[in-house]
Order: C-alpha cells, then structure tokens, then sequence
C-alpha cells in the first residue's frame, strides 16, 4: 500500500507491520489429511523412503547429530526496522527462531543468500531467477505457482507426498485445510505434492463497505441494505454538504486507478450486482468461466458511470493511485470505500488523525435486491516450499512447518516470545516459513466478543489478550499505542471483524474456483488481457458507452480469452478425475 502524507518512512513501517499481522485456535483431529474432502487428488502411492538414515521419525522430533537446512530469504522492512531494529543480541542469522529450530529440532538455518526488501522486491526476484536458472538450489526453496509447476516438470524437486502424510502433525494438517483443500491442489502436480504450500487467509479479504457514520447521522441517513441505498448515500455525500464547508467538494465513494485491491477497490460494489471480476466461477453446465466478461459486469458498469456523471466520483480517479487518494480520505472528501478489514488502519485512521470528529464504521456489502450477497474471495496462497532434489533431510521443513505453528497456536504456544511479543510484534517474521490458522482473526474477535459479554477479559490468552490490551488502551484515550482507533473499528463491538464472523456464519464466502499455476496462455497473454479489462472498465466508468463491454468480451476471448478458458477447464477436469 502507498500512503504520502502525514507519516514518517517509520509510520509506514508500522503499517505494513500492522497489516502484514492483521492478515497472517485451531483444535486438533487426528484423522485430518491431505486428501481429505471433495476434490483433492494427491496420489499416495509415493513413498517416504527417501529420508537419510537416522532420521527422527517424531514430527517435532530432534535431530541428533544436528543437520543444516540451507534457504534463501528476503529482509524486510519490518523485519529490519520494527523487529531487529528494536531487539537486543539479535540478528537475521542468529535469533529466537533459529535457535529455536536448532534447539528443538536440531536444524541449523543457512541463508545461501539473503537480498534486503520484499519477496516480490524487483532484486529478490531477479536474484530468484538466477539461482532457478542456474539449478543451484538451497535444500529449501520459497516459489509461486509457476516456479514449482518449472521445478517440478524438471524433476529438480522432491515428491513431498509421502512425507507430508508421515510428518505433519495433526494440528498443520487441520490448520492448513481450515479454507478446504485449494492450496495443497495448487501444489499437487501430476497427482503429486510437490511442495509445501504457505498457506494464506482468503477470508481476511473480504470486503466490507467502510462508511463515514458521521456523515450518516448528520444528513439523516441508515446504513445500506440494497445497492439502490449504496447509491442514494454516494449521491447524498457529494451533494448535501456533508462536511458543512458551504461548497460541493466531497464525493461519494472512493475509487483508485487500479479499480481493485484491499482498499478504494470494486470487487465489493460488482459483489452487489452479482459480478466478481477477476476470479474463475462455474457456469450452469459445471464449466469455469471468467467472472470479467459476464453480462453482471455490465450492469455494475452502468451504475458507476451513472455515480461518475453525477459528480459522486472523483471526475480525475482515472489517474489517482492509493495513496492520493488516501489524501483525499485524510482531508475528509470522501465518505465511502469498499475495502478489507484493516481499512481502519490505513487509509482510515489518517483522517481520524486529521479530523478526531470523523467516524468510520464497516458495514456488511448488500446486494440489489437485498438478498444476502456472496462475498468474493480471491486466492491467496501464493508461496510455497518445495525441497531440493536429493536433499538428504526433505522432511525438515515439515517439522518447521510443525514448529512455527505449535509453538505460536499450539498446546505449548509461547505467543508473547516467539509471534508477537510487546516490543516487537512482527517476531514471527524472523522464520523462514510462517504458518498460522486462517480464521486466526475471526476466532480472536470471538473470543474477545464472549469476554466483552460476559464482562470477564481476564480468561483471554495469546492474540485475543493483545489485541484486548490495545482496545482498553484507545478506551482509556491513550495516544501512545498505534493506530488505537482503526484496531477498536476491527476488534470492537462495531468492528469489521464483526462482519467476517456474521459472513462465515451465514456461509457467504465465493471462493475463486481457478487455484492452479498459470496457464501457458495466461503468460503469454494475461497481463494483456487485463490491460483490456482495465481500459474498458474505466472508459465506460467514465462515460463511454456501456456497449462498449460486449466488444471488450469479444476482443478478450479472439486475443487469447477462449484458448485461457480451455486450458483452466482442462486444468478443473484434471482435478476431478
């Protein structure tokens, strides 16, 4: 996220610190495994009989004598700045995690090289590419759809299936499955898993529709329960004077160049005319079809390009990204976004900042016709681990894997040292691989929503009792935690956590049917593909015809759309077999 005004190169860290935790417990059952549930295909007929001799069979067993494990990383920001920066005889190389794994596993970590920025950091990936090029691979190697489908295809890594059965524990292999089996398809190639996936929440981003109440309760208007209300209060805001300045310099709803994301995006509004763009969904016959050329499409597209001609959006939103328009936010002239759940956070919190009068509240996204709406969830597991071929300890990063999540969520958790203890809440960052329960959040909110109830916090543990010990602190009017108010509009009574808990319940989430590496078409041809969408989307937004999306769909399937659509639905009947 990019954010320009009113913060420091150290506040920015700390959002991103902040964000990176809010998207990062869970019981035990020993009969969950891979291949549990409708639509996995993980073949068992691999064995685990490539394991070195004196191997600990115990998924959290010690290795003795100790072995080393090399990898390659990346140095973060808040890794460096929020983590190392504020610790005491800590280093990359020389921590908590690494001694933990050397102490309980008797795994010594060696970076082969490690590259200061994020994994998607331009010199990161072109270092990446070189070692996978070159085929002188760490034992463990962190890589995305495409990387492993290459890795695998020339045999240059482990089959995992076997050893992931015999290693995991019970607790990885629930937590792992806590959003169905996706990840470990997307890992699975030729019947066969070949990796480890770094499983990531999908639910952490669903969309909610963020709203200045304030505003609401000034111009008299309640909450939206159909689209038609969406509109009516986008109309009101940029009409009625919300902010009482005496001239018509407010608008509506937010929107970025970008049109999608975690903030300012319109993966919620197209949810309420039943469109979800950019994600794979069946079609009545079973088939996948691409949710960006469906007819819903176009009637989202008429209801933007009627809010644009009548001022409701910023007339220049074609050219402004997140962070200009987070300014906009931040000087109180615009009063509605659809975002994730840390919107509060950022870009929200900046006008609380500016304004301490302003109040946002996330409310549920609503549909036309007031039935309960589905919830678009995007795919986001996107790393996974894969072993080197021949590695002499391929089932180590499982016993990680174990590791990392039982001593953060487990029965002999230690939350406060080793996931996010008060003085630096990013520690968990200093592993390797980061596993944790998708539904972390949602169960957190939970339980500190019973303890609210019950007038009992003292029962909390682990998150729930941080995350309770920030919202006394904003309820005591401290100023000295950070971003106190966006974590009561999550966590509160009113908090868009809230919501998530209302959305699982009701079974609302769509989760994008299409989780495999890309296609040959798609690399040939998606970022194209897109460019197109993006284009039209945003001319017809603007006040070109709405007809101008059935051309678009003809263009999107001759340029390369039809044979991509082949190709995802031979990858879905593969999957099926």
């Amino acid at each position: 996220m990019e954010a320009k005004t009113h913060k420091s190169k150290t506040l920015l860290v700390s959002i991103l610190s902040i964000a990176a935790l809010l998207t990062a417990c869970s019981g035990q059952n020993d009969s969950t495994d891979i291949g549990k549930g409708k639509g996995s295909k993980v073949e068992s007929g691999s064995t685990a009989g490539n394991e070195a001799k004196g191997t600990n069979d115990d998924p959290l067993g010690k290795y003795d004598p100790p072995i080393e494990v090399s990898f390659i990383r990346n140095l973060n920001d808040v890794v460096e700045n929020n983590v190392l920066g504020v610790l005491k005889g800590e280093t990359f190389e020389d921590n908590r995690w690494t001694r933990l794994y050397k102490d309980q596993l008797g795994i010594n970590i060696k970076n082969k090289w490690v590259v200061k920025g994020s994994d998607t950091s331009e010199q990161y990936l072109q270092k990446l590419n070189v070692t996978l090029a070159s085929g002188d691979l760490p034992d463990v190697i962190a890589v995305n759809a495409t990387q492993l489908k290459q890795l695998a295809d020339s045999d240059q890594i482990e089959d995992m299936t076997a050893l992931y059965k015999k290693y995991a524990t019970p607790l990885i292999k629930e937590t792992l499955l806590q959003e169905g089996t996706s990840p470990f398809d997307a890992a699975t190639i030729d019947g066969k898993l070949m990796a480890i996936p770094q499983v990531e929440s999908s639910i952490e981003r669903a969309m909610f529709i963020w709203i200045r109440t304030d505003w609401l309760q000034k111009l008299g208007l309640q909450p939206p329960k159909t689209m038609d209300d969406v509109q009516a209060i986008s109309k009101a805001f940029a009409e009625k004077d919300p902010d009482g300045n005496g001239k018509k310099d407010t608008y509506g709803l937010g929107l970025t160049k970008i049109l999608w994301g975690g903030a300012m995006g319109l993966e919620g509004f197209m949810a309420g005319y039943k469109a979800y763009p950019n994600m794979w969904g069946t079609d009545a016959s079973g088939k996948l079809v691409f949710g960006g050329i469906q007819p819903e499409v176009k009637k989202a597209l008429q209801a933007l390009q009627n809010m644009f001609k009548n001022g409701e959006l910023d007339q220049e939103f074609g050219i402004k990204d997140g962070g200009k328009v987070s300014e906009q936010i931040t000087a109180g002239k615009i009063g509605m976004e659809y975002g994730e759940q840390w919107n509060s956070i950022w870009p929200l919190q900046l006008n609380r900042n500016n304004d301490p009068n302003a109040q946002w509240r996330a409310f549920p996204i609503v549909s036309e016709t007031g039935e309960t709406p589905k919830v678009p969830l995007k795919f986001s597991t996107l790393k996974f681990f894969a072993v080197k071929k021949g590695a002499k300890h391929p089932e180590a990063v499982i016993k990680m894997f174990n590791l990392h999540l039982e001593k953060n969520f487990g029965k002999t958790a230690e939350f406060d040292k080793y996931y996010a203890p008060p003085e630096a809440e990013s520690v968990w960052q200093l592993s390797p691989m980061t596993p944790y329960p998708l539904k972390k959040n949602v169960e957190a909110f939970r339980a500190i929503d019973a303890a609210r109830k019950a007038g009992d916090f003292s029962t909390l543990k682990g998150e729930p009792k941080t995350i309770q010990e920030k919202l006394d602190a904003y309820k005591s009017g401290s100023k000295e935690g950070f971003a106190l108010w966006g974590w009561e509009r999550i966590y509160g009574p009113e908090g868009s956590e809230g919501i998530v808990d209302q959305y699982d319940k009701n079974n609302q989430f769509l989760m994008d049917k299409f989780v495999g590496a890309p296609t040959p078409t798609m690399v040939e041809r998606k970022s194209t593909l897109e460019k197109l969408q993006n284009e039209t989307y945003t001319k017809i937004i603007m006040g070109a015809s709405v007809d101008e999306f059935d051309k678009f769909v003809q263009d999107w399937t001759k340029l390369g759309g039809e044979q991509i659509t082949k190709e995802v639905n031979d990858w879905y009947a593969s999957k099926k077999k």
